[in-house]
Parts: C-alpha cells; sequence; structure tokens
C-alpha cells in the first residue's frame, strides 16, 4: 500500500441506508481514516461540509450517494455539486448503484480533477475502494468502466478526435479514464511503461491538445474521451 493509501483523511459519509452509512464509518475507521460527519441526506451533507469550512477545518474527501431523501432521486449528486462550486476543487467520491450521466457529466465539466464515480455492486475489494478514496482525495480522476461506458453512450460523436485512435490507443484512453496510471496501464495490456508513454504522447497529439502539464493534459484527453468537456 503506498503512502498516500495510508495517509488519513478526514472524511464526510452520506449515505441514507443505514446499515451500509454505518459499514463505511466502520470501514474507513479501520483504515485509519476519520470520518467527520455521516448524514443520510443531502441538504445535511451541505450543512455539516458548510459548518466545517466555516471552522476552518474542511474534510479531505466526500463520499456521497446519489439518491437520497426526500425524493430518492438525485439529491446526493445536487448536493455534491452544490459543495464543489461553493469549495472549487472539494474532493467527491460518488458511491452508488446508479449511473446518472446528466450529473456526472456536471461534476466532470466544472472541474474534474478530484472526483470519482464508483458503483456498489462493482466494488469487489475493500483495499481497492479505499485505495479509489485516497486517489480521489489526492485530485485524481477515478471512473468505474461502467460510468465511462454509459457516459461515452450518452456523448460520443462520431466526429470528435477519438476517431482518430488507434485500437491501442483507445484501450490506453479507456484506462486513463478508469484513473489507471501509466504503470497500471502497462501491467493491464501486457505493454512496456514506454510503450505506454508513446501511446499517451500520440494521443495527446491526436486529440490536439496544446502543451500544458502531463496531469492537466491527461484530464482533457479523459474528458474528450468521455465527451464532456464541450
Amino acid at each position: 500500500m503506498s503512502a498516500q493509501d495510508r495517509a488519513a483523511l478526514r472524511v464526510v459519509v452520506a449515505e441514507d441506508s443505514a446499515i451500509l452509512r454505518d459499514g463505511l464509518v466502520a470501514l474507513l475507521a479501520r483504515r485509519g481514516h476519520d470520518v467527520v460527519a455521516a448524514v443520510p441526506d443531502g441538504e445535511r451533507l451541505v450543512r455539516e461540509v458548510t459548518r466545517l469550512a466555516a471552522a476552518g477545518e474542511p474534510p479531505d474527501v466526500l463520499v456521497a450517494d446519489i439518491r437520497m431523501p426526500p425524493t430518492h432521486t438525485d439529491e446526493g449528486l445536487r448536493a455534491a455539486e452544490e459543495l464543489r462550486t461553493a469549495h472549487p476543487g472539494l474532493p467527491v467520491l460518488v458511491f452508488s448503484q446508479w449511473v446518472e450521466t446528466r450529473y456526472a457529466s456536471r461534476l466532470l465539466e466544472g472541474d474534474p480533477r478530484g472526483v470519482g464515480y464508483l458503483l456498489k455492486d462493482r466494488v469487489a475489494d475493500v483495499g481497492d475502494f479505499v485505495a479509489a478514496l485516497a486517489r480521489v482525495a489526492a485530485g485524481e480522476t477515478v471512473l468505474d468502466p461502467e460510468v465511462v461506458r454509459q457516459l461515452m453512450g450518452a456523448h460520443r460523436s462520431a466526429e470528435d478526435g477519438v476517431t482518430r485512435l488507434t485500437p491501442r490507443e483507445r484501450e490506453v484512453l479507456e484506462l486513463m479514464a478508469q484513473g489507471r496510471s501509466n504503470g497500471a496501464i502497462a501491467d493491464a495490456l501486457y505493454l512496456s511503461y514506454g510503450a505506454v508513454e508513446k501511446n499517451v504522447a500520440s494521443i495527446f497529439t491526436k486529440l490536439d491538445l496544446p502543451q500544458d502539464s502531463a496531469d492537466h493534459r491527461r484530464v482533457r484527453a479523459v474528458l474528450h474521451y468521455l465527451g464532456v468537456d464541450a
């Protein structure tokens, strides 16, 4: 486990299921993290984060469900969007059974750094969840592959630069969209690290991304791939 995974995080959890909420609190506490608030709805999520920020102790990351009281539709995502507007860069990990492409796109369009979206039924390993939380807190973008697929289905245009990519470059870019590092992509595709770097550089060129920091170009490439950077 990396040093980032071991670093203690101040976490706010928003989940309407009392059993799952308590389970997340216990899980994070066992991993050395501090859950500074655990709430059952979006309204209280906004209230608690606002209170903590006003006290000079903002959380390092939020874990928020989508469908919470009172209507059980999109309260969690709307609360997360409101908080990201009030506190730019506040990391948010959406943790839900559902893929809501409209609101996921809006979260990503503002500033995609520090945004994650995982599906409850697809998290097979607790360590993977905790590692994803740490990466989101560190400013990375982490998306479940199913979220990537549905976002592409909702927004992909046949006329965009992605059509110029080779099949291998598409594979690399899809793994980038899932938040994989170059080393992890190399392992997944059985490539050398240098080969992945060459594919990433080619992706930047074909998507006409201007020279910038590597991290920023990587984020823009992912957004272009998902079709949410217009």
